[in-house]
């Protein structure tokens, strides 16, 4: 059975930094590529930062060098480390996990959702 649990959102002055997590069941990571999103009130979700098959990560242009996604396989765990945050950061942010084997996205799995806010 799959399930991705997402902690570590909050309020955060302009500036601040936080660290998201998400721990997956069991042979996820062995299974699928992770990575994280974000939608903010009004608009579409968006990729935030996610690892490729091949070992490489794909960043929003908007996190490029504030951002960074990491693992840790043995506790299937992935991160998602947000310094300098802005404003425009403020949304909820999801876990995916997506099956390597298929190219679509019909069979992938979400985390809850997790509120970060970056507000004076």
């Amino acid at each position: 059975q799959v399930q991705l649990v997402e902690s570590g959102g909050g309020l955060v002055q302009p500036g601040g930094s936080l660290r998201l997590s998400c721990a997956a069941s069991g042979s996820i990571f062995s299974m699928h590529a992770m990575g994280w999103y974000r939608q903010a009130p009004g608009k579409q979700r968006e990729l935030v930062a996610a690892f490729t098959s091949g070992g490489s990560i794909n960043y929003a242009d908007s996190v490029k060098g504030r951002f960074t996604i990491s693992r840790d396989n043995a506790k299937n765990t992935v991160y998602l480390q947000m310094n300098s945050l802005k404003p425009e950061d403020t949304a909820v942010y999801y876990c995916n996990a997506h099956p390597t084997w298929y190219g679509g996205s019909e069979y992938d799995y979400w985390g809850q959702g997790t509120q970060v806010t970056v507000s004076s």
